[in-house]
């Protein structure tokens, strides 16, 4: 009896379940598609160890943070169906129902509803997980060899288990509402109608200025301050601190703009009279100016929510792009690591335990023979290593000044500051604060760079007496400051010489040092060999690189011989002349590990970013849906008392058009003017790095995140117009 009085319930109302069933049903879907991974790649051919699991792991636990997420939205969703059938509800006690019979109908109709959204969306998770395989494949650049159907019992059981929490939240939900619902409330629940405050129009222009301008306020500190994550670690705190205002300011100015901007449209508009009285504007503004009340926090919570979706997935598929396409620039030889001599050692201990004075290296060390020394066989692999030292802009002494905190101040011609100075070129944004505007560029021996290019079979340079070049294996904001410095003629001075430009522009192409991910020269110059000699400069780093040059080595046997750096936990410990400290083994990377590391970052960004995403811009429409519907039911009364005022249909249709357009269309811009503003701030940082794009990926992406958006908002209104009709029509069945 009550299965059979659910499943009639469920028929007849299935108008107000659309949006909960549409909502849950793209949940499904996307769970179980996004929890594939391991399967994709393995179909992918994406030869990574551990790549599967590693975002299989990822996304798991992604998914049940989403999955906790969507069941308080299906419990707002719930709550509208609620709202539309108290009278119902109410109707099933006066026959004689006990409360416990009503909660039973109600969890057995969102048993139903939940197992129709389980089996769509499986059907179109499925065909999902088919289609993403080929994304999958072109993420990580392979060919998909064998093509076959793919189906996980992982990825199932998880998705079932996040609908089955979802369900079990809102029959808890559900349960707690029929025991404390009093029956004069649900019988009388069409009878109530909301509160209609309004406001001094004054005040809520005043409000909606200052919300104006705390947004701009926030957008001129962020531009300014940029992230704090490019400040030093002894004013990271403070940093942070001013980066937390600037949210507050965003997020409080956000809800105050929305809050007064009701009351001052409609007070704007009233001027106009032309607008005004035309048509139904002057009850469609108030319709508006009467939510304001209990959607201004919501919808300035959903622009904030839409601003970090599509900041998220800007971000995420441009860095991508960005580490894709500098992948191979960046990794010049097949082997290479790092000795750091600016890991400096201290002589003697004050009371604390700390170093009292620190020392520096005299020279450097032969790479090559200390991991002979260790045990690895380099020579089995390589016939001639090559190694590049590279120096401060500095002599001993002043290095140790900087670094023992002396007050004596080091001034040098080589730092990013006094380089901007002279040529009057920008310091990038995020390297004010960076090492490098402390101890200067990096310096290298013309005739090493030289040997790096012959060793990559590159033509060499020739700086003659009095020349020098500028290298930087990095981002775009970094290499046109250089390119500036270069093309101004800017005059530097070292060990006695002058030295002019011997190019006009930086050769990214040919100034990686040794293997990264995303770069690791941020400026090096290249100066003739006596300058190096007659300043008397500071050791600064070494790098050994090596290609598997050896007849018969191939890649797969030349990573395994230099594995052994690893397995003989050489990378991070000091070097010894002797008893004593001059160094520490830095990174040691081979190039296969780099491709296979970027390959797993730009999974895990693309396929976080898109989900997050995606879900949070599903949970944003859904609300905002669920809103909508609630209010078109509320005022139900109103919209047949104008049909009884002679209003024709197409009249109240185009009424509520306008008012579901403002409330689905103003968070949306608010939350792209918030993006676009972080956007600049986070591509002038990544820029740094790489040159950041915005790919056709991002524009797809977006594509079907504003599809999702607009379905929804054609939904709500399809759904909207059928909640009027119904109550118009029970003005012609009078």
């Amino acid at each position: 009896m009550l299965c059979k009085l659910a499943w009639g319930n469920v028929a007849r109302a299935r108008r107000d379940y659309l949006i909960y069933l549409l909502t849950l049903t793209l949940g499904v879907t996307v769970f179980y598609a996004f929890n594939t991974i391991s399967l994709q790649v393995d179909l992918a051919g994406v030869n990574i160890d551990g790549l599967g699991e590693v975002l299989g792991e990822l996304l798991g636990g992604l998914t049940v943070f989403l999955g906790a997420v969507m069941g308080f939205l299906m419990v707002y969703a719930n709550n509208f169906i609620m709202k539309r059938r108290n009278k119902e509800f109410g109707l099933y006690q006066v026959l004689g129902m006990t409360r416990g019979q009503v909660a039973r109908i109600m969890a057995l109709e969102t048993v139903i509803v939940s197992a129709a959204a389980l089996v769509l969306g499986i059907i179109l998770g499925v065909g999902l997980s088919q289609l993403m395989v080929f994304f999958t494949a072109s993420l990580f650049k392979t060919q998909i060899a064998n093509f076959k159907f793919i189906f996980s019992t992982r990825a199932l059981a998880l998705t079932v288990s996040c609908l089955a929490t979802i369900f079990l939240v809102t029959l808890v939900f559900n349960l707690r509402v029929v025991r404390k619902s009093c029956l004069v409330d649900l019988m009388g629940s069409g009878r109530r109608n909301e509160s209609i405050k309004t406001r001094n129009p004054l005040l809520a222009g005043l409000v909606c200025l200052l919300g104006a301008v705390l947004i701009g306020v926030a957008y001129s500190r962020l531009l300014h301050d940029g992230l704090p994550v490019t400040a030093r670690s002894e004013e990271l705190e403070a940093a942070m601190t001013q980066f937390e205002i600037t949210t507050g300011m965003v997020t409080l100015g956000t809800v105050l703009f929305f809050f007064g901007l009701s009351g001052l449209l409609l007070k704007l508009l009233q001027t106009v009279r032309g607008i005004y009285w035309r048509g139904l504007n002057a009850f469609t503004l108030r319709q508006l100016s009467a939510k304001v009340n209990t959607v201004s926090l919501s919808m300035a919570i959903i622009s904030m929510i839409l601003f970090l979706a599509i900041t998220s997935v800007t971000t995420g598929t441009s860095i991508v792009s960005a580490m894709s396409n500098a992948i191979e620039r960046v990794n010049p030889v097949d082997f290479s690591q790092s000795i750091w001599y600016n890991e400096i050692t201290g002589e003697g201990q004050d009371g604390d335990g700390n170093p009292e004075h620190y020392v520096m290296p005299d020279r450097p060390i032969d790479a090559a023979d200390e991991l002979r020394a260790q045990g690895i066989d380099i020579d089995s692999v390589c016939d001639s290593p090559l190694q590049l030292d590279l120096y401060f802009p500095l002599t001993k002494d002043e290095v140790l000044q900087i670094v023992n905190g002396a007050d004596t101040q080091v001034s040098t011609p080589l730092n990013m500051n006094s380089l901007s100075k002279a040529s009057g070129a920008e310091t990038p944004a995020g390297m004010e604060n960076s090492i490098a505007d402390v101890f200067g560029l990096s310096v290298m021996k013309e005739s090493q760079y030289n040997q790096l290019l012959a060793y990559c079979g590159k033509p060499e340079v020739n700086l003659d007496e009095n020349g020098y070049l500028i290298t930087c294996d990095m981002g775009s904001s970094i290499t046109d400051f250089y390119d500036k410095v270069l093309a101004s003629g800017v005059t530097i001075s070292l060990g006695g010489h002058e030295l002019t430009p011997a190019a006009q522009k930086v050769d990214v192409e040919n100034s990686a040092l040794a293997d990264s991910a995303m770069g690791s020269n941020a400026g090096t110059i290249i100066v003739p060999d006596d300058v190096v000699d007659d300043a008397h400069l500071q050791i600064q780093t070494s790098n050994l690189l090596i290609n598997y040059n050896k007849p018969g080595v191939d890649t797969e046997q030349g990573d395994k011989v230099m594995a052994q750096v690893d397995t003989n936990h050489i990378s991070y410990s000091p070097v010894y002349t002797e008893s004593s400290i001059i160094g520490y083994w830095g990174t040691s990377t081979t190039r296969t590990t780099m491709y296979a590391t970027t390959n797993t970052m730009n999974g895990a960004v693309s396929y976080l970013a898109i989900y997050i995403g995606f879900v949070l811009v599903i949970a944003c429409a859904a609300i905002l849906a669920i809103q909508q519907l609630s209010g078109v039911s509320d005022a139900n009364r109103n919209y047949r008392v104008l049909s009884e005022l002679g209003c024709d249909k197409s009249q109240i249709a185009h009424s509520v058009l306008a008012q579901q357009t403002v409330f689905f269309l103003f968070p949306l811009v608010i939350g792209i003017a918030h993006s676009l503003v972080a956007l600049k701030v986070v591509i002038d940082l990544v820029r740094i790095f790489g040159g950041l794009t915005i790919s056709g990926m991002v524009g797809f992406t977006c594509a079907i995140f504003l599809a999702a958006y607009g379905g929804y908002f054609l939904v709500t209104y399809v759904m909207s117009r059928g909640i009027v009709n119904d109550a118009i029509h029970i003005r012609y069945a009078a």
